[in-house]
């Protein structure tokens, strides 16, 4: 089929680690397997929740395009529930992380082409956690009245513990984790949006010698009567990626591109190209179905799905991690039937986030590969030592410059 009327969609599934990284043990999660575990603790019961779902992980047609397979292959493990009688009928393979740290950036980064071959910056898990310098000089040019918080600490714990003081006084609440990020909250409506997006601004500027990854802006709504709820209108401020992605390549090249979630702040906005944001996602990828029908030849979906990581791993959450697979799941055949003639769906992750895990932060896991499409050929690309891989691969399929790294495996279709 002629290069010109391909086209390709990526979706990384935030968080959903297939376990068996090479390296896990030298970030402390040696045995740590996400999609693994859910799977083991759905068939235990440690999955059930009255109302939400019970009984075994129901992954049919993630298992029929190959996910077991991936799965066994990654962690040398087999789960009944993901496997499929027959040969599966999608691509499927797994890949390894090359890049420093298990963070979003670097899981994207690498995916699109550019492993991250520097050390992050990262705040000590003290009281306070910040260097002085940087909180006297965040108060002073964004014109605060102090910060709260200034420590590790979950998202949701930190802002039931210190909301009430934030809309008494005015303070933001700051906080990071094991990840390299400054996470700002505030009350958005007391505090407001622009305020907040104007600190975390100034917050980059100043942490940017610090290598630190992120400053997310965490708004949130609600009182201590009623209780705090997070908004949809997070907003992260990342370093920008080093020249080479895929974006890049399918910029000089005049193709089009929409970046879906949160891709567009992932890569600061550089040849993002069109930026949906929509809040959850079950919307993120109606999102993403949704643009196929307006995407050029030759172009490019990108999309996140953040809840997986966000509202389930982060928070432990088993049975809600499930009930998000399987609703993403049931979906599978509304991708399959939006798919035209040389069109391309690549389904990845970008790192784990164990829910039996110890703590509440990422895990170093290796990501499933899988792809289907029309006439799509069943086939395993085995092993892949670099997420580069999956962006080296799209790139050959649009027919436009690889990425700076990555070697691309074979699609037969």
């Amino acid at each position: 089929m002629a290069v010109a009327h391909k086209r390709a969609l990526l979706i990384v599934l935030d968080s959903v680690g297939i376990g068996g990284a090479p390296d896990a043990a030298a970030y402390g999660d040696k045995g740590a397997n996400t999609l693994g575990h859910i799977a083991q603790g759905c068939a235990s019961g440690a999955g059930d929740r009255p109302g939400l779902r019970s009984g075994p992980l129901q992954l049919p047609n993630l298992a029929r395009l190959g996910l077991g397979h991936a799965m066994r292959a990654a962690s040398g493990e087999t789960y009944p529930d993901l496997m499929r009688d027959g040969a599966p009928a999608g691509l499927w393979g797994h890949a390894v992380e090359t890049s420093r740290g298990k963070d979003s950036p670097s899981g994207h980064w690498e995916i699109a082409g550019c492993p991250v071959d520097f050390d992050w910056g990262y705040f000590p898990d003290t009281q306070p956690t910040f260097p002085k310098w940087l909180t006297d000089a965040l108060i002073s040019e964004a014109r605060l009245p102090g910060i709260l918080g200034n420590r590790h600490s979950p998202g949701t714990a930190i802002v039931e513990q210190w909301g009430p003081e934030h809309l008494r006084t005015g303070k933001p609440i700051c906080y990071t984790s094991v990840d390299s990020v400054l996470q700002i909250a505030a009350h958005e409506e007391q505090f407001g949006l622009e305020q907040l997006y104007e600190t975390c601004r100034i917050a980059r500027r100043l942490c940017d010698p610090l290598k630190i990854g992120r400053i997310i802006a965490r708004p949130f709504k609600g009182d201590a009567r009623s209780g705090f709820s997070r908004t949809a209108n997070r907003k992260d401020f990342a370093i920008p990626p080093p020249e080479g992605t895929i974006f890049d390549r399918l910029h000089d090249a005049g193709r089009a591109v929409i970046s879906v979630g949160k891709i567009g702040d992932i890569f600061a906005h550089r040849h993002t190209g069109e930026e949906v944001k929509p809040s959850g996602d079950d919307a993120c990828l109606s999102a993403a179905i949704a643009a196929l029908d307006r995407l050029p030849p030759g172009g490019l979906i990108f999309t996140n799905l953040v809840d997986f990581d966000s509202d389930y791993g982060h928070r432990r959450d088993l049975p809600g991690y499930a009930a998000a697979l399987e609703a993403l799941d049931r979906r599978v055949p509304e991708i399959e039937a939006a798919l035209a003639p040389g069109d391309l769906c690549i389904l990845t992750a970008d790192h784990g986030n164990d829910p039996t895990w110890r703590g509440t932060d990422h895990t170093r896991e290796q990501v499933p590969i899988i792809g289907l499409g029309p006439g799509l050929a069943g086939a395993t690309v085995g092993r892949r030592e670099s997420f580069a891989d999956i962006g080296a691969s799209l790139a050959d399929w649009l027919g436009v410059a690889p990425p700076r790294h990555g070697r691309p495996f074979t699609i037969i279709a």
